[in-house]
């Protein structure tokens, strides 16, 4: 499949993508879009931005006909000529998603956000004092998912840390980097956090205890990290 036949299936699907979002999620994906145009003839970046693409619609239900599509979506090792989008094709979408008018969040949506922002607060976690080292002088650079609490502030989940040396975990920065944590925190987490059906446990769980090839394949396996 190359980027313009993914581009065909987003226009096509746009209006099941717009019931199934949230206007925060969909607002997501804009800016993915976006980020694939900036991206121009640097075949690079156009991968990279394929790949947010892709990961902004991981909330899409599993069971549907597009994101079946979405997780079979490789390139590989294609050739730039299959990376490239064609402008013309790129630029009407756009159009096509900046003429969609998003109504305000339903309650029932805003309810089910709150609940699972409050099951990551939670969590065990460490405060920003806590922090040592690079981590403690840019966290995000660091690769660490920061939760925003409204009545404690800034939270890092414990299980991005060694507990011996309070550092962060390699695998752990490395996965959050594939997930895109700094601009989706909360999702980075729900995936360390949850149930995972390929790991059989939560993630979180599983570090120090698994090897470490296995959970980055298990996030390589939920963004379809498959060359792109």
């Amino acid at each position: 499949m190359t980027t313009d036949d993914l581009l065909e299936l987003l226009r096509r699907h746009l209006p099941e993508i717009r019931a199934s979002l949230t206007a925060a999620q969909f607002s997501g994906f804009q800016d993915s879009v976006l980020r694939l145009r900036a991206a121009g003839d640097d075949a690079r970046a156009v991968r990279g931005a394929v790949r947010q693409v892709r990961l902004a619609l991981l909330p899409l239900p599993r069971e549907t006909e597009l994101r079946r599509k979405l997780d079979q979506f490789r390139s590989g090792g294609a050739a730039p000529s299959a990376v490239l989008p064609d402008t013309d094709r790129l630029a009407e979408l756009i159009r096509l998603l900046d003429s969609v008018d998003w109504p305000t969040l339903d309650p029932e949506s805003a309810e089910i956000a709150r609940s699972v922002r409050q099951r990551l607060l939670t969590a065990p976690a460490r405060g920003p004092e806590q922090l040592t080292g690079p981590a403690a002088e840019d966290p995000a650079g660091a690769g660490l998912i920061r939760l925003s609490d409204p009545e404690r502030g800034d939270r890092y989940p414990d299980f991005q840390f060694d507990p011996d040396t309070g550092e962060p975990r390699p695998v752990v920065q490395r996965i959050n980097r594939m997930l895109l944590s700094d601009q989706d925190p909360w999702g980075a987490a729900d995936w360390w956090l949850g149930g995972n059906t390929w790991l059989r446990d939560a993630p979180a769980a599983l570090v120090g205890r698994v090897p470490d090839a296995r959970l980055t394949e298990a996030a390589a396996a939920l963004i379809g990290d498959g060359g792109w």
